[in-house]
């Protein structure tokens, strides 16, 4: 199709939009270009699950949200980043992160796990209570890290692809568990029983904090340049709906009811819009 075609210059415009919103491009950082030599192989399910945007974004809202009720990974945020000021650009970051280790070269996917872990290893202090803590403990490690994989999948299952079979979100939680080990969590589940396990098992290190409140204020509320209105509020009444019901509670979070409906729908519908973009079946 032709780029002087008035649909095609719409598909265009749509994708350099998302494109934009992802990348710095201030900064000099392009899309991911995806790799025949990644880590992971095409169609596969962790490269399914992480090439749909719609899932990742609320995925991406959902799993912040819960590792903001461990202390340990919420004191790290409040000691050693900007949040306040730049919520988007830590959410762009993580979303680099994941789209270079699942599409990139496997060397690049290697140096980009190698960075984080460099960072890790800077990230320490102490908690209120005078308890230390670190970035590097293979625990909170391992709640962020189940805290993602299950709030992607489950994105992907809701807005995509409710008919997953289990053996292919099992695959998903085996893949993605090769960078857990990378970045150093332990335990890291390698299907959905082991999941569910660990995250029953972690929810007693969870705590609610007007700190943690704070931060969920912001991350739904935050709107990155150049996204449509109400963009943001779509995205985080739909996370906010998938949360379980004991982190609405202690995020102060009031579970969307009636309003889901049409977040969801328009979530639905605004994917569809994106995978036409993306041409992506």
């Amino acid at each position: 199709m032709s780029r002087n075609d008035p649909i095609e210059r719409l598909r265009l415009g749509l994708v350099e939009r998302v494109r934009g919103v992802f990348n710095d491009t201030a900064q000099g950082e392009r899309p991911t270009p995806p790799s025949d030599q990644a880590l992971f192989e095409k169609d596969t399910p962790i490269r399914m699950v992480h090439a749909d945007i719609v899932g990742m974004m609320v995925g991406g809202i959902r799993a912040l949200l819960l590792q903001m009720l461990h202390p340990d990974a919420l004191q790290g945020v409040l000691d050693h980043s900007n949040f306040r000021e730049d919520m988007h650009g830590r959410l762009r970051r993580t979303a680099k992160f994941i789209a270079v280790t699942t599409f990139a070269h496997r060397d690049e996917a290697t140096k980009a796990i190698e960075r984080v872990n460099r960072i890790h290893s800077k990230v320490s202090g102490t908690l209120p209570d005078g308890t230390p803590y670190s970035a590097t403990n293979p625990c909170t490690l391992a709640w962020v890290h189940v805290t993602e994989a299950s709030s992607f999948l489950a994105g992907y299952l809701r807005h995509v692809r409710p008919d997953m079979p289990g053996y292919e979100q099992d695959e998903y939680y085996r893949q993605f568990a090769v960078i857990a080990r990378a970045l150093g969590a332990d335990p890291v589940p390698t299907n959905r029983n082991e999941a569910e396990e660990l995250f029953r098992e972690l929810r007693g290190d969870l705590r609610s904090s007007p700190e943690a409140r704070e931060v969920a204020r912001l991350v739904l509320s935050q709107r990155a340049a150049g996204t449509p209105p109400g963009l943001q509020a779509m995205l985080g009444a739909d996370a906010v709906e998938m949360l379980p019901p004991f982190a609405r509670t202690m995020l102060g979070l009031t579970r969307p009811g009636i309003a889901a409906f049409p977040a969801r729908a328009a979530t639905w519908g605004m994917g569809k819009t994106l995978r036409w973009a993306f041409r992506q079946s």
